[in-house]
């Protein structure tokens, strides 16, 4: 029986053995790099976080470089940003960065940022360096293959014109503003607005800084993850006359409109002739009919004895004599032609 214990006790040992040479030959290099640095780890943080599937040398060397910045971040914090999501290496590298520049950023912050910013294509690192060194923006973005923000001032003359906008990152509203996209747009309406609002492009070439101030005065950094610091107008230059080229297609539109007025007339005036026509061919025809009741009109007076030889004589002489003179009238008439 002591026997069995005995092997049993030899082999627990040495399994024992085996699972403590194999912990301290996997995770010793790291922890002893954590101790000589200054950035302590427990052994039990090691295990837990290869169990977690955690790149625990990363973890700790992210740690190690906080540390050496003077700023103590928990491999707690680290881990549990990576199974976030988040990039640890910008992290660390955006505190240290503000840290280094007297800018206030937090842990948490920096993580929200981190966290906000993946799927934009921008870096808690990138908002930190814009907040120290500011950046310009263009506007229009060239990218969008605008070279220039097209206004008309009161006068009906187009100005041309790009203005570039200075921004510094705002840390405090970076998670949750609008990013450059706003700024360009908002530069864009007030380079509108200014230019609109001048009676004439004189004005706008003479007082090119009037669009900035007008600008600035609008307040397009609101709500969004910059502050604006200055906007300068980089060119102006003088574009088509729309005004006169409205008012042509205005009067063309206009002629177009008077031309199928005086169509619609001159169809209904034709349409009107051809009823004339119509309405005299019927009172024609009428006559024609009154006239041929003549002749029954006679024979009916014969019959009846209200007619007789002589009135009837008297009658066809008066149309002879009727028949004569409207002749003569004609032939005088073809001689005076």
């Amino acid at each position: 029986m002591k026997e069995i214990i005995t092997v049993v006790v030899g082999i627990v040992i040495v399994i024992g053995a085996i699972f403590a040479f194999t912990v301290i030959s996997k995770f010793f290099n790291t922890w002893l790099q954590a101790l000589l640095s200054g950035a302590r780890v427990s052994w039990g943080s090691l295990i837990g976080m290869s169990l977690r599937k955690v790149p625990f040398a990363e973890i700790v060397v992210e740690r190690i470089t906080a540390v050496k910045a003077g700023i103590d971040i928990s491999t707690d914090g680290l881990e549990a940003h990576h199974l976030a999501g988040g990039d640890v290496n910008n992290v660390v590298l955006a505190l240290i960065a503000a840290d280094k520049a007297g800018i206030e950023l937090s842990f948490e912050k920096a993580c929200g940022i981190d966290l906000a910013t993946k799927d934009t294509g921008k870096t808690v690192l990138e908002a930190v360096r814009t907040s120290i060194n500011p950046r310009v923006i263009d506007c229009p973005n060239p990218e969008s293959g605008v070279t220039k923000i097209t206004a008309v001032a009161k006068d009906g003359i187009a100005v041309n014109v790009r203005c570039r906008v200075t921004v510094r990152t705002n840390l405090d509203s970076f998670v949750g503003g609008a990013l450059e996209e706003t700024i360009i747009a908002r530069a864009g309406e007030g380079i509108v607005t200014s230019v609109g609002s001048a009676d004439s492009y004189k004005q706008v070439l003479e007082n090119p800084d009037a669009i900035s101030r007008l600008v600035l005065e609008k307040g397009i950094d609101s709500s969004t993850a910059f502050e604006i610091l200055s906007i300068d107008i980089a060119d102006v230059d003088v574009g088509d006359n729309i005004g006169a080229r409205l008012q042509a297609e205005q009067a063309e539109a206009d002629k177009q409109i008077a031309q199928a007025m005086a169509e619609v007339r001159r169809a209904a005036a034709v349409a009107q002739e051809q009823e004339m026509i119509a309405r005299s061919q019927e009172m024609r025809a009428k006559v024609v009919e009154a006239e041929a009741e003549i002749p029954m009109a006679i024979a009916e007076a014969f019959r009846s004895g209200n007619l007789g030889v002589m009135d009837y004589v008297k009658y066809n002489n008066v149309k002879a004599d009727t028949s004569m003179r409207s002749s003569i009238a004609g032939e005088q008439n073809t001689k005076n032609v």
